[in-house]
């Protein structure tokens, strides 16, 4: 039997599992560690070109379509664009709606994640499907500790789902709520519902105080040099979550850029995507402003339908870690293990935030600010996210979308290689990660998890076997 000790083997995951949609990791295993590594999204969507000669107001809806578990931060995106475009603010309670349900969406996103996704790696569940056949031999937890987790990992399902509840209550619906939308929020606000929505965030608030956190600390306590698997330089990126004010004066997480350790305001001429190793013509390196979504699923040297963001030429991360590190309160280190712990931790700050701005509402005062869409004109939407900086380029002729350019915090996370062959930040992190048994690289799959790509779920898993070291292994 082959093992991960091989010189020159070639694993590939495909699908990923327990992510969030369609994707592969091609990584090459020498002495043990990954010396070569290859991510690919490999689903072309195309929600640039659904965009084109829409009218303005449609994309907080349309490009919520892009993702089921996040489509909160598109709307925000959208929302924002539209709003610089059309030179409006929200009112007060326009802009605390909007943060409560993003808030709202990103609490299921962070609780699900860490024990669906996330947990499973390390935690010995029961014999029963998601849960079997299990990912690794390699659980380390006491008995005691072992039966939390997973008594948490059932808690989390009734928990998220009561985040969602805040959606459904403040967005007409979730997924994919109505409520968030240029100018502000389409749905008012009630004495009740304010009651009603303090109830569930306590909840919530209880639930990562007393499970989630001390459950990140017993995985890192039992698996520490995970503290050291995944590492990277310390590149980040955000771009501002959460307006203090309608104004936007400020973000409760800043916007930074992360570079080598030094950070810097956020320069958006630095910005640029590169096409080189994508399925999509047009020049080798351009600015989202003025790119254009044209696919070619067979041009030549081309592996992912995700395009390579940079910034300065570098390849920057996004999400918890990122945004925790930013606004000072997490600077531990770079890893697995740091990744995780920050989702937890960025889960307890925004449930107390959001009870805060619940009290902060004012019923029967205007939640929408109503304005014109200009016959012309630019608007850039800026958010964090869930995963990470999130930005939508808007440009209008005629009052109708001309041109429409979105780079997700996936495509940052998960980038394919640039022009100059650099890798993204998700290959960079898998470089030298130990790799014990290659029939079963669960090593591989905790790097990614730590990064949470936005790919959906799948539940199966194929061996294709072939002779001799250089086998291919299709997880």
């Amino acid at each position: 039997m082959a093992t991960g000790k091989e010189a020159g083997m070639k694993i590939v995951i495909n699908p990923i599992t327990r992510v969030l949609g369609a994707s592969q990791v091609e990584v090459q295993v020498a002495a043990g560690r990954v010396v070569y590594a290859r991510c690919a999204a490999t689903v072309f969507r195309g929600f640039e070109m659904i965009l084109r000669d829409r009218d303005p107001r449609d994309t907080a809806y349309i490009t919520q379509r892009i993702c089921g578990i996040c489509p909160t931060a598109h709307a925000m995106a959208a929302s924002f664009a539209v709003e610089e475009l059309a030179g409006i603010r929200p009112p007060h309670n326009g802009n605390l709606l909007r943060n409560l349900i993003f808030a709202g969406d990103l609490l299921q996103n962070h609780i699900r994640h860490f024990y669906l996704f996330a947990v499973p790696d390390y935690v010995r569940g029961p014999e029963i499907r998601p849960l079997i056949p299990p990912s690794t031999t390699d659980y380390r937890l006491p008995r005691a500790e072992n039966k939390r987790l997973i008594d948490s990992y059932f808690q989390a399902l009734d928990v998220s789902r009561k985040a969602y509840e805040i959606n459904a209550l403040l967005g007409g619906k979730a997924p994919h709520p109505h409520s968030i939308i240029p100018g502000g929020s389409s749905v008012p606000v009630t004495a009740i519902t304010v009651l009603n929505l303090i109830s569930i965030v306590k909840k919530i608030q209880k639930f990562i105080e007393e499970r989630m956190l001390p459950d990140v600390y017993i995985l890192a306590e039992h698996y520490p040099e995970y503290f050291k698997i995944g590492g990277r330089g310390a590149d980040f990126l955000n771009f501002g979550l959460f307006p203090v004010d309608p104004e936007v004066s400020s973000y409760h997480f800043p916007g930074a850029a992360v570079l080598n350790g030094r950070m810097e305001a956020v320069d958006l001429g630095e910005i640029t995507e590169h096409l080189r190793y994508t399925h999509f013509e047009g020049e080798p390196v351009e600015h989202p402003a003025r790119g254009k979504t044209r696919p070619n699923p067979d041009k030549p040297g081309g592996y992912s339908w995700a395009k390579a963001p940079r910034y300065r030429g570098r390849a920057l991360e996004g999400g918890p870690l990122a945004q925790l590190w930013i606004r000072g309160d997490y600077r531990r280190g770079v890893s697995v293990m740091d990744r995780l712990i920050a989702r937890a931790i960025i889960s307890r700050e925004v449930a107390g935030l959001m009870r805060k701005w619940l009290t902060a509402l004012k019923p029967d005062q205007p939640v929408f600010s109503h304005f014109r869409v200009p016959d012309s004109g630019v608007g850039v939407g800026l958010t964090g996210a869930m995963r990470g900086a999130l930005g939508h380029w808007l440009e209008v002729a005629g009052g109708r979308i001309k041109n429409y350019q979105i780079i997700t915090p996936t495509a940052w996370n998960f980038s394919p290689h640039d022009d100059q062959r650099g890798l993204g930040p998700v290959e960079e992190a898998l470089l030298d990660t130990p790799v014990a048994d290659a029939k079963k690289p669960v090593e591989i799959k905790r790097v990614l998890h730590s990064f949470d790509p936005c790919m959906s779920c799948v539940a199966h898993v194929i061996v294709l076997d072939q002779p001799g070291p250089n086998r291919v292994i299709v997880f």
